[in-house]
């Protein structure tokens, strides 16, 4: 049991040193989006499958509420969160169409959509970054080493370098966790 828990941290340790080599620029690309966003006044909307729509949720709660500093509530939503929105566009649409049907009522020009999928092939999340692009927010996607299979349909893909998931999601929540310290840094005074 011993050596599973400390090939485990150690995996996790090595890859988040890999993804602050290969993926920093993009990650602090993301920051400047995110920042850029709020300052505006415009809102993100995050959203994912399973283990990355708690991963959404839990960003956009850090958006909202606070990260590490008092300061003023900004505008985030996780599009998994709404419980009677989700089963009734699933039960209508099809589950394809939960994020793009979402974007369709919240995105707007000058908003940040943030795409969860450990897989890069989430029909539902690729629908919902095409349906951002479409009414004029800026799409960005946090992914596994595959990468986007529509890579067209975000303007930023940060691709984490490793093809099992929960590494790939412990990698997730701390890209979330840098963008909100860096969002605060810069906005809470």
């Amino acid at each position: 049991m011993t050596q599973t828990i400390s090939d485990t941290l150690r995996q996790s340790a090595e890859l988040k040193l890999l993804v602050a080599e290969t993926c920093g620029p993009a990650i602090e690309t993301l920051a400047d989006w995110l920042t850029e966003t709020l300052r505006a006044g415009n809102k993100a909307l995050l959203f994912g499958n399973g283990g990355s729509s708690c991963d959404a949720e839990h960003i956009a709660a850090e958006l909202v509420g606070r990260f590490q500093k008092e300061r003023a509530a900004w505008p985030a939503l996780s599009l998994t969160a709404p419980t009677a929105t989700v089963t009734s566009i699933a039960n209508d649409y099809g589950y394809d169409f939960l994020f793009s049907r979402q974007m369709s009522a919240w995105a707007r020009p000058g908003d940040l959509a943030i795409g969860l999928t450990t897989s890069g092939r989430s029909p539902n999340v690729l629908l919902g970054l095409r349906s951002a692009k479409k009414a004029g927010a800026r799409c960005a996607v946090l992914t596994g080493q595959a990468g986007l299979a529509e890579p067209d349909a975000a303007d930023l893909v940060i691709a984490i370098p490793s093809g099992i998931t929960a590494r790939v999601q412990e990698c997730h929540i701390t890209v979330g966790h840098i963008l909100c310290d860096i969002a605060e840094t810069r906005l809470a005074v």
